[in-house]
């Protein structure tokens, strides 16, 4: 195994996922001249798209845009499965030649910064050994996505042991498991819940989705027309973009109607399910929820699948609650028992911030709760450190994009001037502080106290609006009055004079 002990490196680059590989790209284009590693705590790259196997897995979001900027996505799909995703990742990473960057087993559990060394030391975990090894860099990249690996979320339901059959929770699907012919309930609403139904309904006997609440569920089509017709009028490149400005606009003016018209916009969502589903089906039952689009993230189905297989009779909906599992299956509250062979509880992810990894600046630790988010991308008084953080109302790759064409800049930035330190400096008083993240989904709210917040203004108010944020991160100045710089020595304490930096 390629260990990184006693290394040196301009930018070390945590998780080697969707983000972590397009990190590695822009300092590749963009900063061709600072040496860098990528730190996995896995066997493999891809990070959410290798982990995940279920049946069915697949982006909830189209390619145009959930793709990176720089390497067009010319697959006929938009909503792609997760195999697909997986060899756009690999594909990516080989042609910018950054597989050879990637030490993989290493799992970071801690980064001490030093004001006087002016870098970070990073401690990893090596896997199968245990045995820690220790690198040094000038820069931070935090790519470790927001939810923990090892295990999902499962609610504490009373009578598993009871259940005579095959308890799955989506996120580590037994290879093994057969589950054609076979009944089949799955636990959720989500997302998950949404991708599974259908793709288990075309094998298993029947399948049941148990949902505790409805969700927003709108259907798109897995290929996009225009894309089809502006890859055959221009090039890649051109016909990319534009098909990315395209769903770029549409997906902001989704959000926005929805904020702003939101009964508008649950009337839309409706007629659209009710479309297709069979006559006197319970919409209002299954498929309307008790708050407003985009409080929680839409669910989307591709090509209408999971109406599909409810028109088929192939899968059901129940909407109630579990009182217990049983020998058999799961009891509801309402009296009612769902008889299964196999119980998926795709219940949701478990939120970490930052990988669990413990921050140290000067000796001093670092509470991730107590700290504000620059821009969506720094900590407040934390020096030469970014990390990815997506949107919540778009493509996640959207933000990771102009986080690291924005860090590309501040490299470039601190070489020509001779800085070797950068911080965000929380000094405002008047700046309240609110959640990072505003969803009202359980994966959210059981986890959100452990981030770190956003501000009531800028910059320390984190926009959910990629125009806003592209015209920011490519063309605005770094003279905020916030964001520091020093020629070492100590740059939370001793700061230049923002008005220095270009």
């Amino acid at each position: 195994m390629r260990t990184i002990a006693d290394q040196h490196f301009d930018v070390l680059i945590v998780g080697a996922g969707l983000s972590g590989i397009g990190a590695a790209c822009h300092l590749r284009r963009r900063s061709p001249d600072r040496s860098f590693a990528i730190l996995e705590g896995r066997e493999a790259i891809g990070g959410t798209w290798d982990l995940f196997r279920y049946p069915g897995i697949r982006s909830d979001s189209d390619m145009h845009t959930l793709g990176y900027s720089f390497a067009p996505w010319s697959n006929p799909q938009a909503i792609a499965d997760g195999a697909s995703i997986l060899d756009y990742i690999e594909e990516t990473a080989h042609r910018y030649d950054v597989l050879e960057r990637v030490h993989f087993n290493h799992r970071v559990v801690r980064a001490e910064w030093s004001s006087g060394a002016s870098c970070w030391t990073v401690q990893a975990r090596l896997a199968g050994t245990g045995e820690l090894v220790t690198a040094c860099a000038d820069f931070l990249l935090m790519c470790t996505g927001y939810y923990r690996y090892e295990r999902g979320y499962t609610p504490d339901f009373p009578g598993t042991e009871r259940f005579e059959g095959s308890i799955v929770h989506p996120q580590h699907w037994p290879e093994e498991l057969e589950y054609a012919g076979r009944r089949v309930v799955v636990i959720g609403s989500g997302a998950t819940a949404i991708t599974l139904v259908p793709a288990l309904a075309q094998r298993a006997e029947h399948v049941t989705m148990l949902q505790r609440s409805p969700s927003y569920v709108v259907s798109l089509p897995s290929e996009d027309g225009l894309a089809g017709l502006a890859r055959r009028v221009l090039p890649e490149k051109l016909a990319y973009r534009a098909v990315r400005i395209k769903n770029v606009a549409l997906m902001m003016l989704s959000y926005q109607l929805s904020r702003r018209r939101p009964e508008l916009m649950k009337s839309i969502i409706r007629r659209g399910v009710a479309r297709q589903l069979p006559d006197g089906y319970e919409v209002d039952t299954h498929f309307k929820p008790d708050y407003n689009p985009w409080d929680q993230r839409l669910c989307v189905v591709r090509d209408g699948d999971l109406f599909a297989a409810i028109r088929e009779g192939a899968a059901s909906v129940v909407t109630d609650q579990v009182q217990t599992f049983t020998g058999r299956g799961v009891l509801c509250r309402s009296g009612r028992e769902l008889e299964a062979d196999i119980i998926v509880t795709a219940t949701g992810l478990t939120m970490v911030a930052l990988g669990e990894i413990s921050l140290t600046v000067d000796g001093r630790e670092i509470e991730l709760p107590e700290t504000l988010v620059y821009k969506g991308m720094m900590l407040g008084g934390v020096p030469n450190l970014a990390l990815a953080i997506g949107y919540t109302n778009a493509s996640w790759t959207l933000k990771a994009d102009l986080t690291f064409e924005y860090v590309c800049r501040l490299l470039n930035l601190m070489r020509e001037r001779g800085y070797r330190e950068c911080v965000a400096a929380d000094e405002d008083p008047g700046v309240m502080r609110e959640p990072l993240i505003n969803l009202a989904s359980g994966y959210v709210l059981r986890s959100v106290q452990d981030l770190p917040s956003q501000g009531t203004k800028r910059p320390w108010r984190v926009h959910q609006n990629y125009a806003l944020d592209m015209i920011d991160f490519r063309l605005g100045s770094m003279r905020d009055r916030v964001l520091r710089f020093s020629r070492g020595g100590g740059a939370a304490a001793a700061l230049s004079d923002v008005r220095r930096a270009a």
